[in-house]
């Protein structure tokens, strides 16, 4: 049954805003700041982990070196797909169609939340590293880029992830570089270091999208 306030009101379409940047940028400290001001974040890199474990059973079967009595080794997993491109390929179709459908699961979720009556569109954050290698803009309304320098992005990651600066700089190689995504994005979001600096910056721009048309 159509809720009262759908029937009269068609529903609010969120403007989209996807979030992606190079690894060790500062993507998840903008969108925890962007959630402390009360904006919906949707976060490709959960719904992926997520993925990897209802999907374990094929993944394992794909990569049974990555398996243990039916459990699945991350880190294992980690170092044979970004070792291999046509191991992360099989492991990138298997897990980016799931991601996918769940996003617009998400997305219609909190479309449904939202109420009608006329109000303004509100603005939805999706977090999500690949955006521009997978093609997602194009399902989207703007897209930001955190940078950051190469060094400072590399040290983020060591005390992270424990990654060494190979196997960071491995990772990073299979990504468009920083200069390409800022150059496709519609805003950048320079990430110092400086957490009060980055949140002014955020501040400013929810200013400039919430005025967007």
């Amino acid at each position: 049954m159509e809720r009262p306030d759908r029937a009269k009101h068609p529903p609010i379409m969120p403007l989209k805003v996807g979030i992606t940047g190079s690894l060790g940028s500062g993507k998840s400290t903008v969108a925890a700041l962007l959630r402390e001001r009360g904006y919906p974040v949707l976060d490709a890199d959960a719904l992926a982990r997520e993925g990897r474990e209802v999907l374990r059973e094929e993944i394992c079967r794909a990569f049974p070196e990555a398996c243990r009595e039916g459990a699945l080794d991350e880190r294992a997993l980690a170092r044979l797909v970004f070792s291999d491109e046509e191991k992360l390929r099989l492991l990138e179709g298997l897990l980016h169609p799931y991601v996918r459908r769940r996003l617009e699961e998400e997305m219609a979720r909190l479309r449904e939340a939202w109420p009608g009556g006329g109000a303004k569109a509100p603005i939805l954050f999706l977090e999500i590293p690949l955006l521009f290698e997978v093609g997602w803009e194009k399902a989207l309304d703007r897209t930001l880029v955190v940078a950051a320098p190469l060094e400072a992005r590399l040290e983020r990651v060591r005390l992270r992830s424990g990654l060494s600066r190979e196997e960071a700089l491995a990772r990073e190689a299979r990504q468009l570089p920083q200069e390409e995504k800022v150059r496709r994005a519609d805003y950048v979001l320079w990430n110092t270091g400086d957490l009060d600096r980055l949140r002014r910056a955020v501040e400013a721009l929810l200013r400039v999208l919430e005025s967007s048309p």
